[in-house]
């Protein structure tokens, strides 16, 4: 991975080893897309767009004996490519801390690196969710064409439950049947933090059932937002093409700058496995 170049950059092995360990670390704590949704790669640095491909409507399959009756095959109808945007976040390090840290053994201080690898990941989220209209790319939330359903008050009675489950039928009814997902925006997931009369379960204990315990909530959603989705991998997916990670920028006043960088690209392939709220 030249296009790091960290040979140019004055850390140790053991230095970067940390930044590395620091950064996926971070990320993990943070990205909440990553948790439901199916991963397609890393596909490598160099790669700059992916397929994202449109399937021929097609009747259910056939009942025959001898197999000889026609069925349609399912089969690509189009197809275009759609370009992997990066995502990155530059940082720097001075050179006082890091000859600090040389001269006495002491570790590295890398504050400014999680900040920055909390921000790229927090933008992964933003992309996977709202998309991003400048660059043309649709989010969860966002994407023309999914279904919407008139979100009831989840502060009271049993709304939360009966809108989710609402969400799930229409999903059923699309033949999706499995790997529920329900991310909802802070507010909403401190609605359901409150018991039920007659159950003794908190609402949100309720909905969780209802998606088999995958219930989340994120900052990126803002307010009074929630989504529902079916999460197969045919149904869409991340496209990863170099997964998160930091490279030199090279030495600033003496100081060091480096970038946490990814590039990644939310790939939906059938809208009607997604549900918003709203």
């Amino acid at each position: 991975m030249e296009f790091l170049l960290r040979k140019d950059a004055p850390f140790t092995p053991e230095q970067w080893e940390k930044i590395d360990e620091t950064v996926v670390k971070i990320a993990r704590q943070v990205l909440v897309g990553r948790r439901f949704i199916s991963l397609y790669g890393p596909l490598g640095a160099g790669v700059q767009s992916i397929n994202v491909d449109t399937f021929t409507a097609t009747n259910c399959g056939q009942i025959d004996f001898f197999g000889e009756d026609e069925c349609g095959p399912l089969a690509v109808r189009s197809r275009c490519f759609v370009e992997i945007p990066m995502v990155y976040k530059d940082l720097k390090i001075a050179w006082r801390d890091l000859e600090h840290s040389n001269q006495y053994g002491l570790p590295l201080d890398l504050s400014s690196l999680i900040g920055a690898a909390a921000i790229c990941a927090k933008k992964e989220d933003e992309l996977i969710f709202l998309g991003n209209p400048e660059l043309g790319y649709e989010g969860l939330l966002t994407a023309a064409g999914v279904c919407r359903i008139a979100k009831g008050n989840w502060s009271e009675g049993e709304s939360a439950f009966l809108d989710v489950a609402q969400g799930i039928e229409l999903l059923v009814g699309q033949g999706l049947v499995s790997n529920f997902a329900l991310v909802v925006s802070p507010d909403l997931y401190r609605q359901m933090q409150r018991v039920q009369p007659h159950t003794g379960l908190l609402e949100s204990e309720r909905v969780g059932k209802l998606v088999e315990g995958h219930l989340f909530q994120s900052a990126v959603l803002g307010t009074n937002s929630a989504v529902l989705v079916c999460s197969e991998a045919q149904n869409m997916d991340l496209v990863i093409g170099q997964d998160m990670i930091t490279g030199y920028l090279g030495p600033d006043r003496l100081n060091h700058t480096l970038r946490v960088l990814e590039t990644a690209l939310l790939r939906i392939k059938r809208k009607d496995a997604i549900v918003v709220f709203g």
